[in-house]
């Protein structure tokens, strides 16, 4: 089993790009749990910071510890079913930032390889093609950096396996910078944290039925 040791980062005020009575919004800083882990050591994550500001917050998925952005809660139990429903229906959309050691060569692609749990190795996980579940990533070049044989990408999960976008991109040769689980150790070394950011959230409101958009600057 791979086990990288938790030091949430320090305590700031957190950024809430949008809030009503059904659902908020915040920016998950790098390197915090979505959700408590196991042990006391891992009790402080997004949820419990949230919940300081807005007692009835309702976690409806997550992002990875290493991965920074937006994050939805319910405030309610019915928008809870409601956004759920629409996370399981793949009626979200949305949209990553990363930078991937190495010069993408197509100006947009797709990666469909099948991914499963690498279990002598959890949470690593791994291409199986036999075993694995289809995993459909769509990606789009920002802007290569010769200079620095580094690419930015914008990355389009279609399905949600775990670490489906570092899996897939480390799987084309091209591994997220910083990524201390898939990277090689030279792109780990080239970054202080995981070079991937959940920039934007396209999704339906659960109670006015608006289709409802937010975006979040990548901070690298």
């Amino acid at each position: 089993m791979t086990t990288i040791p938790y030091v949430p980062p320090p305590r700031s005020v957190l950024h809430y790009p949008y809030v009503d009575d059904d659902l908020l919004v915040v920016v998950k800083p790098s390197g915090l749990l979505s959700v408590p882990g196991r042990g006391a050591e891992k009790s402080d994550c997004l949820l419990s910071r949230v919940r300081d500001d807005y007692p009835d917050a309702l976690i409806v998925h997550r992002l990875d510890m290493e991965t920074s952005g937006l994050l939805i809660l319910a405030r309610n139990p019915v928008a809870h079913r409601a956004l759920s429903m629409q996370f399981q229906a793949r009626q979200v959309s949305k949209l990553y930032i990363a930078v991937v050691d190495g010069l993408i060569e197509s100006d947009q692609n797709e990666i469909a390889h099948p991914l499963i749990t690498d279990w002598p190795n959890r949470p690593l996980q791994k291409v199986d093609r036999s075993l694995g579940k289809p995993s459909l990533t769509r990606y789009r070049v920002v802007q290569r950096q010769p200079d620095e044989n580094l690419t930015r990408v914008e990355l389009e999960p279609v399905t949600g396996r775990s670490h489906q976008l570092r899996v897939h991109l480390m799987s084309i040769g091209h591994p997220i910078l910083g990524d201390a689980l898939y990277g090689r150790p030279d792109a780990v070394a080239r970054a202080d944290r995981l070079m991937l950011h959940a920039s934007r959230l396209s999704l339906t409101h659960p109670a006015s039925a608006q289709t409802l958009v937010l975006a979040s600057p990548s901070p690298f």
